[in-house]
């Protein structure tokens, strides 16, 4: 059928709609075009645009066959208490059919703090696990071999200690780094914009961060040395055109400070990795992730002129959407969760968390985790989503929807150039702001009614309290100050101030490349808090600052 009958048709159609809601009004706050035909995506050149899978643009995948010959990782984020009882929970998962381990970290290891610092108080293992030095990593890691499993590790202003400790105890288990698959989040600039769990000012941050690029690409290369994250941008409220463009904004500042600190761009691009966020609402997060690997694709081949396939691949680890997890019902989420998880996997992930029911009133229990995990499972085997690449391709909406997205996203990466980059737009509040607009505008929408949340809004029961959630014990801070006292009385004093003292001198040659020295000091039972307190010396903390 020609556009021109498709037009004439439509004309037809929209009197008949008209007639009909003339007899059922429409539900209000929908989207203002109730139908999409050939019409909304006639100029969309499908070689240039959509093409195959595992080909540019990679609208469609990644990979030729994608799930067709491997499903995505089943990547379950774990990590709380000490690193004993963590370990548990790592080997339940991995008993259970987890493909990967995801570690969260304590509040306090994630700004860089000892557990037995003064700032430590009341949070050692409440978000996570707890780790101080390598004897704690050797522990989160007892009996499971890091020469098999891929493990990802939430962690960005210290990632370069964590790395540095993740190696050092595959060296003991006899697994040399080459070996290694894996992933470190070391994202720093969305934390000065959406997440706070920031140690130094932007530029020695990105100073650490490319040292680690340089450092992996030549001794670690089968490891992603960033995950760049949409998902906590997402979480503190953008939209979804938002969360990629700022994302692959803050990725563009990563490679440009990668290629000025010398580095070839196919030497380390095939190596970053993505992390986005799957929201509720299905069809839109697919058009998202479908988006966000065509524009990718077109920066890497046409602002930096990468020359690899894989340098051209926006590759992504999904978390189902934390912030859309209700107290309220929480056997909804449920629901939610397996909805996110089709988003995810039609959308084309390579890996997934799938959150559980209960983390909007604690950590989750184990039942609740089996079911999250069983989650991706039976989508994995028997929804039939992963049977078939991109099955939404051509979907008149979604393709539609997908040219949107990136028409929005390339309007803001073009506006946060004109600022000076992402890390000018972060100093100036821009990214800061929009994300607030946008979560100030969702939350006005619930409370006004014209968007529903199941159990919040409308919907109501009466509910019994929760039973039986998972809560860290007050003693676990106390177990963990005395295991370090423990730890400092045996190792080798002056080999570990020998080891600070190199580390201190390096962070002052800006030429020096911090990752060996982090991993030397890391093999004397250096501390994450004496580590990240020299580099504190040397370059100072950061303060937040907007300017609105």
């Amino acid at each position: 059928m020609s556009n021109e009958k498709v037009q004439a048709e439509l004309a037809k159609y929209e009197a008949s709609a008209e007639k009909a809601i003339a007899r059922f009004p429409e539900r209000p706050h929908l989207p203002e075009q109730r139908l999409y035909t050939p019409l909304d995506i006639k100029n969309t050149d499908y070689a240039d645009e959509i093409s195959f899978p595992g080909v540019y643009p990679y609208t469609r995948g990644v990979q030729p066959t994608m799930y067709r010959g491997r499903f995505w990782t089943m990547r379950m984020y774990a990590g709380f208490s000490t690193a004993e009882e963590s370990n548990k929970r790592y080997r339940y998962l991995i008993e259970s059919g987890a493909t990967g381990l995801s570690c969260a970290f304590d509040l306090p290891t994630q700004i860089g703090y000892d557990s037995d610092d003064d700032i430590s108080q009341g949070e050692v293992g409440k978000v996570g696990v707890a780790i101080d030095s390598m004897a704690d990593m050797e522990l989160l890691f007892d009996k499971i071999d890091l020469g098999k499993v891929s493990t990802s590790m939430t962690i960005n202003a210290p990632a370069s200690v964590l790395l540095a400790m993740y190696i050092a105890v595959a060296e003991k288990q006899g697994v040399t780094p080459d070996l290694l698959k894996g992933t470190i989040q070391n994202d720093i600039l969305k934390e000065y914009a959406a997440r706070g769990t920031y140690i130094f000012p932007p530029r020695p941050s990105m100073r650490l961060i490319t040292n680690i690029f340089e450092y992996c690409s030549k001794n670690v290369p089968k490891w992603n040395t960033i995950s760049i994250s949409g998902y906590h941008i997402r979480e503190a409220g953008s939209t979804a055109s938002q969360e990629i463009a700022f994302t692959i904004a803050d990725g563009i500042a990563y490679v440009e400070a990668a290629i000025k600190a010398g580095l070839d761009v196919d030497a380390f691009a095939g190596r970053l990795s993505f992390f986005w966020n799957a929201h509720n609402n299905v069809l839109e997060e697919v058009a998202k992730f479908r988006a966000s690997r065509r524009i990718w694709a077109k920066v890497m081949k046409e602002r930096f002129h990468a020359q690899k396939p894989k340098s051209l691949m926006l590759r992504f680890h999904t978390q189902t959407a934390g912030s859309m997890l209700t107290a309220q019902q929480p056997n909804n989420n449920i629901i939610r969760v397996a909805l996110q998880t089709a988003a995810a996997v039609m959308g084309g992930t390579q890996s997934l968390h799938t959150n559980s029911r209960d983390e909007a009133l604690a950590l989750p229990t184990e039942d609740s985790v089996m079911i999250a995990l069983r989650t991706q499972q039976i989508v994995a085997y028997e929804s039939g989503l992963a049977d078939v690449i991109d099955p939404l391709a051509g979907s008149y909406y979604v393709e539609a929807l997908t040219n949107k997205i990136e028409a929005e996203a390339w309007d803001y990466i073009k506006k946060i150039d004109e600022i000076g980059g992402a890390v000018a737009a972060i100093e100036k509040g821009y990214i800061q702001k929009e994300i607030q607009d946008s979560a100030y505008k969702w939350q006005m929408d619930v409370e006004s009614g014209a968007k529903t949340i199941v159990g919040v809004n409308k919907f109501h029961i009466k509910e019994e309290s929760p039973k039986n959630l998972l809560r860290v014990d007050a003693s676990v801070g106390e177990k963990q100050k005395a295991k370090l006292i423990e730890m400092k009385a045996k190792r080798d004093q002056a080999a570990v101030q020998a080891a600070l003292t190199a580390l201190e001198k390096a962070c002052v040659d800006e030429n020096e490349n911090l990752m060996p020295h982090i991993l030397t000091a890391v093999k004397t039972y250096a501390t994450l808090g004496e580590i990240c307190g020299v580099m504190r010396k040397v370059f100072g903390e950061y303060e937040a600052h907007v300017n609105l």
